[in-house]
């Protein structure tokens, strides 16, 4: 009994530990954002010289929005002769498919890969699509999402560099006044944006690539062997392949594009749980990869294990939770007294409660929506939402990786109706 209960206070002392580590981190980049050196994108460049460009969507049952992108990629201002469009119709059973070839009738340069057959989901349709792809850039959208006419040179713009492997543009949710939650996954979407990329830009860090709004290089993509369709998170699986095989990721702030956010708890705790799922996956493939990758740099591998583990700590939350209500069974809560006490009150209002303030709280001040910085308190709730669905998560990605289980690729519902604007 007297090794159990060194390893529980143990355990929770680590955890206190990893908490304030990434309540560190929070904060570091908030502090850059608003006070560091801005790292500046590729705006200034002017070349006659694009290069060419194939735009892959994923579809599966997407009648209520694939309309929208489409005809938001009809008005971008990239040169035609340099451009293609590759609507997927991942078996779709709605009138996606009849919708796709429509466009490709008025559209030649809309080219529809119809999927009847084989492993539904994102990554098995993008391997699909590259194999008729004849871009050298790979600029991927998901299918509720509107692109702004200059968001495809801009991003394209990047591959200029010959270091450059991937490209992230901003996201930015449109329909915000739905309801709470849309307003609340607006300020997230503002803080991991508008400060979390932009500081790991500024910093020379990690910029994620997030599977949508961002580009990737065909020629390192197939050379590296294509998505695996078992795992979830192919953006974040790409991200440190490019690393790892020294390469860079490059973040474009004013490169936007609009998505639909989910409307609905129910929804947007299953997105969650994918999400964690797919990341915790990519964690455990490459969390030795990138601890012993040479072509690193140490703030690279800091930063990117950090990133890797960022699922995984709810579910570390969780269990020290349970941890501390069997030490105060077991009569043992003297662990608390003094400096303990302070410790894990302040590490928990601060991950908990506040370390996304620092983020989101500078966001919206240079966004400027001040205004929403009252909805701050709300994301308390969040937290434990997220804690729930991400743990489910991390136990899908623990059993995904030891059993040969089918992954299946768990689709966003939509909710735009055809009579609702493009700006709302």
């Amino acid at each position: 009994m007297g090794m159990a209960l060194i390893i529980m206070k143990g355990y929770f002392v680590a955890v206190i530990i990893i908490i304030l580590i990434y309540t560190a981190r929070h904060a570091a980049f908030a502090y850059n954002r608003m006070f560091g050196k801005q790292r500046m994108y590729y705006n200034d460049i002017y070349d006659s010289s694009m290069p060419s460009v194939s735009v892959l969507i994923p579809m599966h049952n997407e009648e209520k929005v694939l309309n929208y992108v489409l005809d938001s990629l009809l008005e971008c201002n990239y040169d035609r002769d340099l451009l293609e469009i590759i609507p997927i119709n991942d078996n779709s059973d709605d009138n996606t498919g009849k919708m796709l070839d429509e466009y490709h009738s008025k559209y030649p340069f809309i080219r529809p890969l119809h999927r009847g057959k084989g492993n539904n989901g994102k990554p098995a349709s993008l391997n699909d699509a590259m194999e008729l792809a004849r871009g050298d850039i790979i600029i991927v959208f998901d299918a509720d999402y509107r692109p702004g006419k200059g968001l495809l040179h801009s991003l394209a713009l990047a591959f200029k560099d010959p270091e450059v492997g991937a490209v992230m543009g901003r996201v930015i949710p449109l329909n915000i006044n739905t309801n709470i939650l849309t307003r609340l996954l607006n300020l997230e979407r503002s803080g991991g944006y508008q400060a979390d990329q932009q500081a790991r830009y500024n910093m020379r860090t990690i910029p994620q690539y997030g599977g949508t709004v961002g580009g990737f290089n065909k020629e390192f993509f197939m050379e590296t062997g294509g998505f695996n369709p078992r795992i979830l998170a192919e953006d974040t699986e790409l991200t440190y392949r490019i690393y790892t095989n020294g390469l860079k990721m490059v973040y474009a702030n004013n490169a936007e594009s609009y998505e639909e956010a989910p409307e609905t708890w129910n929804v947007r705790g299953r997105q969650v749980r994918r999400w964690s799922r797919g990341h915790n996956n990519v964690m455990f493939r490459y969390f030795f990869k990138v601890l012993f990758s040479r072509k690193m740099t140490l703030r690279e591998k800091l930063d990117g294990l950090l990133l890797l583990c960022v699922y995984m700590v709810p579910f570390l939350f969780a269990l020290a939770f349970w941890d501390t209500i069997a030490l105060f069974f077991l009569g043992e809560m003297n662990i608390f007294i003094g400096w303990w006490t302070l410790i894990f009150v302040a590490a928990y209002n601060t991950y908990g409660n506040f370390a996304p303030f620092y983020e989101i709280a500078t966001a919206l001040m240079m966004d400027g929506i001040q205004g929403d910085v009252m909805l701050l308190p709300l994301l308390t709730f969040n937290f434990y939402f997220y804690i729930w669905y991400t743990t489910l998560g991390f136990l899908d990605a623990v059993l995904d990786i030891i059993t040969p289980r089918k992954v299946h690729w768990d689709k966003t519902e939509r909710f735009t109706q055809k009579n609702r604007g493009a700006a709302e």
